[in-house]
């Protein structure tokens, strides 16, 4: 049986912190920016974890 392959999407976009959280950049940072605040800007900049939830998705995804 051939190997798993983790999800390309996936890879590009989720890192794993060392106690093993998933972390994920922002949506809406990309384009359309002059209708938005600075302030909301400022915040989309920063990386947040992914919520438990979604985690074992993710890392389902994320195996390779």
């Amino acid at each position: 049986m051939p190997k798993m392959k983790t999800k390309s999407g996936a890879k590009k976009r989720f890192a794993l912190t060392g106690t093993g959280k998933i972390k994920r950049k922002h949506a809406y940072k990309s384009h359309i920016l002059t209708k938005k605040s600075t302030k909301r800007k400022r915040n989309l900049t920063y990386s947040t974890t992914v919520d438990k939830t979604d985690a074992a998705n993710v890392k389902e995804m994320l195996q390779g």
